[in-house]
């Protein structure tokens, strides 16, 4: 019997361990677990092709580039009819690849006018456990139970043209799902109660753009709740500035005018800054110090640069070095600190993507289907160019040992085999 009751402990024990050692981080948002595009999860696949590391494809039906969202098991993201006119939320089994749900969320009648190179499901969602957020500018933002797919709840009353397309991604803070609508005719941010949709904050942006012309008010900027000596900000960048919020009530807290439009990269913070990207105009890439209060444009703006600045993907922090890779794939690397040019060179193709860091590497993909693993380091060293049918518009996510990768065909699992 005690020879019995051992095994069967040995046999519980290893399948404890086996457990955590398959235990992945989840992917909650756009960008991961803190909205920087940084994994610590190691031994991931650095070559790959159609053949080769590839555990499954699954075809995504439609044209959308929002990201895919990883809970468990789940994988979730948006997609739409090319036209706009039905939009969806898909979910796809980790494991196997199967899609589990593929729900049609919202019908619109007439879709506002999208921008070739923006889709109608650009907006990544958020997830956490029992639920997920979707959200297709105004044409409308659901509530959906993970296991059944239920939509439990919807809002489509509030106005913004987005001129181009929405593109502006939630996220989640405590009882909230936050969302930017910066459009041609509206500018504002709005907490949502996550369990109802009720709107519990609505703040209208009130920046002093220099014009009257819409197309330089949009933005598609994601916010990030940060913390700064203990008190929480909800940093939101947009058009022509990029505002702070105490994220329970929205009051302002801070703002920074630095100019330009089409405000889209992801909020970074280290070493005491927060760094910013105008995209088109302004700024460009600049460093802010944090612990200011009010205007503080003249007063805190520790550097900023505009030599192979992106306007789309977002750029990267690694300890004292800040990656990216510029739309028309010039990579460099900065000193975070400084702002100082490290190195610049050139990959190939067109870049919308945003990179992940994982284990001294960092993954670009191109809208023509390559992603270069590049060295997080001083010296540019290109490790490997891998090539995939279709190209990138979507960020990937990561869990586990596994990238997956949307293209703009289908959704794979790159595991090293």
């Amino acid at each position: 019997m005690l020879r019995i009751l051992f095994a069967c402990a040995v046999f519980l024990a290893t399948q404890f361990e086996i457990s955590i050692a398959h235990a992945g981080e989840n992917w909650p948002q756009f960008r991961g677990p803190n909205g920087e595009g940084k994994t610590a999860e190691t031994g991931l696949a650095t070559t790959w092709s159609e053949t080769e590391n590839i555990v499954w494809k699954t075809p995504i039906h439609g044209r959308a580039w929002s990201s895919p969202v990883i809970w468990d098991d789940q994988i979730w993201m948006t997609t739409a009819t090319e036209d706009g006119k039905e939009l969806f939320a898909v979910c796809v089994d980790r494991e196997s690849g199967k899609i589990l749900h593929d729900i049609k969320v919202f019908d619109i009648a007439e879709p506002q006018f999208c921008y070739a190179l923006n889709s109608y499901g650009s907006c990544t969602p958020v997830i956490e456990a029992g639920r997920v957020y979707v959200h297709f500018g105004a044409h409308g933002t659901a509530c959906l139970d993970t296991t059944s797919g239920k939509i439990l709840w919807t809002r489509q009353d509030l106005e913004c043209n987005h001129f181009r397309g929405p593109a502006s991604s939630p996220i989640l803070h405590g009882n909230l799902l936050i969302v930017a609508y910066d459009g041609y005719d509206y500018q504002y941010v709005v907490a949502f109660n996550k369990q109802t949709g009720e709107t519990l904050w609505k703040k209208d942006r009130n920046i002093e753009y220099g014009t009257d012309n819409g197309d330089m008010k949009k933005g598609y900027g994601t916010g990030r709740v940060i913390d700064v000596e203990g008190i929480k900000q909800l940093v939101y960048p947009s058009a022509g500035a990029t505002i702070a919020y105490a994220p329970e009530t929205g009051e302002e807290l801070w703002r920074v005018n630095h100019g330009g439009m089409n405000a889209c990269n992801t909020v970074l913070i280290g070493h005491g800054l927060i760094y910013l990207n105008t995209a088109s105009g302004g700024f460009k890439l600049f460093a802010l110090r944090t612990g200011g209060s009010g205007d503080v444009t003249n007063s805190h703006v520790e550097w900023k640069t505009s030599q192979g600045v992106p306007s789309r993907p977002s750029t990267i922090l690694i300890d004292d070095l800040i990656f990216m890779v510029a739309d028309n794939a010039v990579v460099t690397c900065l000193e975070a600190k400084t702002g100082e040019r490290v190195w610049n060179k050139r990959l190939e193709g067109e870049f919308s993507s945003s990179p992940i860091y994982s284990e001294g590497k960092i993954f670009f993909s191109n809208q023509d289907g390559q992603s270069f693993v590049v060295a997080a380091d001083r010296e540019y060293k290109l490790l490997a160019t891998n090539t995939l049918d279709a190209g990138c518009m979507a960020s990937p996510a990561v869990y586990d040992k596994a990238i997956y990768l949307r293209t703009k065909e289908a959704l794979y699992r790159i595991e090293q085999k």
